[in-house]
């Protein structure tokens, strides 16, 4: 996902240091170009050679380093990179950098950067509070630094409370928000339905499907690295929640119409991935029922059509991209379903093919539009998430164009 960008890691005196080798790795895993910058004090808690290994680059501390490969290594470097990121960033340095004081490699090549530039304090509970401190985080945010929250938990000095630097993988999704693709969606609001509803018989059992939710997640992440403002309704999923995105729990269908409803109105894209239920109970026991020699049977009532409801009020500025699990006849019933439902777009699956199922990291697709429709191999989940907003990006700037017609 990083192929082609250069991410400078700035590194600090703080014993988080050691976690900064994880996040080289994992972005050199990305096909980054990571080039790391330490500050002296640094080096007392994780040696150069590691990130030298890792990374395939010179780790760089001195200024004036004259065997570097590049001349006045600071401004070269900082017209190259496409992130900065400095974790753990010390008290010390995030209070030169919020005045402008450039002393050593790190802080140079900082404030010689344009690029967008992340910093993620790791210290002492006392000093991360000191309101000194905070009032350096607020200035380096106001001249255009993303300051990553620190978390609470124990910290390396014996205390507990809030500094202590955030997993790696997170400050990794940090970098992927920022530079991994292009923000085409800037400015959009997308609320898409992820997993599936759960339909309570009594306080033990209920009725669900096999749907995990990783192709809502997939799309909710792919929206949120292409810029967009991402809510997510989400039903029952094992799938890893993404990050940077809002999410909305429920559990019956019932539950995901009042979500889904409350949010339509102020959404520009709506993506239905979830699978709801068609039917629920229609009594729910408050106790547990008990089993008996004799056959149950199980009332049914059919819950709300959410896409249906969605169809018939949307805006005409408003995109409804709904799905479609089949068994058979696929482009038939999705042809009918997407007609009768008003939708916008409707993406649709067979189970019954190989690696389209539920559960699974790939999908097998077929993008179905009012005018054509595009079949594609299998491939990951995530992919197929980008090949279905690239589609949704065309048919709704399609829609929003105003037809020209020249004088007579």
């Amino acid at each position: 996902m990083l192929k082609g960008k250069m991410v400078i890691l700035g590194v600090t005196g703080s014993i988080a240091a050691y976690k900064m080798a994880n996040v080289a790795s994992m972005l050199k895993k990305l096909h980054c170009d990571v080039q790391v910058i330490m500050t002296r004090n640094a080096t007392n808690f994780i040696t150069p050679v590691t990130f030298e290994t890792l990374t395939g680059n010179k780790c760089l501390i001195d200024t004036f380093d004259r065997n570097f490969q590049y001349n006045v290594e600071h401004v070269a470097l900082a017209k190259r990179a496409d992130l900065l990121m400095i974790a753990p960033a010390s008290a010390n340095v995030i209070g030169k950098l919020a005045h402008g004081i450039a002393d050593d490699m790190l802080t140079t090549t900082a404030l010689a950067c344009r690029c967008p530039k992340i910093v993620a304090p790791a210290m002492n509970t006392s000093m991360y509070e000191n309101p000194i401190v905070q009032d350096n985080r607020k200035t380096l945010q106001r001249y255009g630094f993303e300051i990553v929250e620190a978390e609470n938990g124990h910290l390396a000095c014996g205390d507990s409370g809030a500094g202590k630097l955030p997993e790696e993988k997170l400050l990794v999704a940090h970098i992927l928000r920022a530079i991994a693709r292009d923000k085409d969606l800037a400015g959009r609001k997308v609320l898409i339905t992820a997993g599936a509803t759960m339909e309570p018989i009594d306080p033990v059992r209920y009725i669900t499907n096999h749907s995990t939710g990783k192709m809502g997640f997939a799309l909710a992440r792919a929206c949120m690295l292409r810029g967009a403002d991402v809510t997510v309704v989400k039903g029952h999923t094992e799938a890893e929640v993404p990050d940077f995105v809002e999410i909305l729990p429920v559990g019956s269908a019932t539950e995901m119409f009042e979500a889904v409803k409350s949010r339509f109105a102020e959404s520009d894209i709506v993506i239905m991935a979830a699978a709801v239920a068609d039917y629920r109970p229609s009594q729910f026991s408050e106790e547990k029922v008990k089993k008996s020699e004799e056959a149950m049977a199980i009332p049914l009532s059919r819950t709300q059509d959410i896409l249906q409801y969605l169809g018939e009020h949307k805006r005409e500025d408003q995109f409804l991209c709904g799905f479609s699990m089949e068994t058979q006849h696929m482009l038939e019933n999705s042809r009918k379903k997407m007609v009768k439902k008003n939708l916008d777009m409707i993406v649709a699956n067979n189970l019954k093919t190989k690696g389209a199922g539920f559960g699974t990291d790939t999908n097998v697709i077929t993008i179905l539009t009012k005018e054509k429709e595009q079949a594609f191999d299998i491939m990951s989940k995530d992919a197929a998430a980008d090949c279905i907003l690239d589609e949704i990006l065309a048919e709704s700037t399609k829609k929003r164009e105003v037809p020209v017609y020249e004088g007579i």
